[in-house]
């Protein structure tokens, strides 16, 4: 895709976790926006946004038009890593207001977010990738977690359908999705710290911990960047172990 001098990348969820790995070790000279409620990631302007509330999704919207209205680099980027699996146990038995909250961030953010983002780049001459982060849920179903695995589902599914879309665009942007696999991440911890009440599976990431089978974020992060330089099919859901 040819020498990159000017880029502009924006990050959900990028106070921590993977975001803040992406964040941190962008091998690009890029222009970074953090889109969180925390943030206070080095190397990055903050956005200070509370995705699971759909107020604040226009904010997003917002932001992409104005820092593209003078923008004339080379590459456009959004990755939206933001996500949650709070809260973990059985639908019907869980707080429902956490519960929206947890579809609301998982599967109509990213729609919603992602839309924006293709209205914002449509037709604007430089390189543009969309990057969903999804996870093995949207395969196999867990326990405990049924918002986060049909969230991560409805991911994959509306990035295959918005890359059929794309290809017909010109320059159109390329979409994707992939799934970082065990990363050692707050996410985890949760999941090691739950009840087997609310996860019957927590055992296993108790195990994957002990025995060193959490890849650290910033190795993740790195695979993750290596896509935008990788000849991938626009639409496709992939994994890092398959990089």
């Amino acid at each position: 895709m040819g020498a990159v001098s000017r880029m502009l990348v924006w990050i959900s969820g990028a106070s921590a976790g993977i975001g803040a790995a992406l964040a941190a070790t962008i091998p690009y000279e890029a222009e970074i926006v953090d889109l969180s409620r925390r943030g206070g990631t080095p190397g990055t302007q903050h956005v200070a946004v509370d995705l699971a509330d759909p107020a604040s999704w226009p904010l997003v919207e917002e932001d992409f038009t104005r820092r593209l209205a003078d923008f004339d680099g080379d590459r456009v980027v959004f990755v939206h890593n933001a996500g949650t699996l709070t809260p973990l146990g059985p639908a019907g038995v869980v707080d429902t207001a956490q519960y929206t909250r947890n579809v609301l961030l998982n599967s109509a953010a990213a729609q919603v977010l992602g839309h924006a983002f293709l209205q914002a780049v449509d037709g604007r001459d430089f390189e543009q990738h969309l990057m969903m982060l999804t996870s093995g849920a949207a395969l196999w179903p867990y326990e405990g977690e049924s918002s986060y695995c049909a969230g991560k589902a409805a991911v994959d599914q509306w990035v295959r359908a918005v890359g059929l879309e794309q290809q017909r665009r010109k320059p159109g942007c390329r979409v994707i999705s992939v799934a970082p696999g065990a990363v050692d991440t707050a996410m985890q911890e949760e999941l090691r710290a739950a009840a087997e009440e609310q996860v019957p599976n927590a055992r296993r990431f108790r195990e994957l911990e002990a025995t060193g089978g959490l890849a650290r974020p910033e190795d993740v992060a790195r695979r993750i960047w290596s896509l935008l330089n990788r000849d991938v099919p626009n639409g496709a859901v992939l994994h890092v172990q398959d990089l």
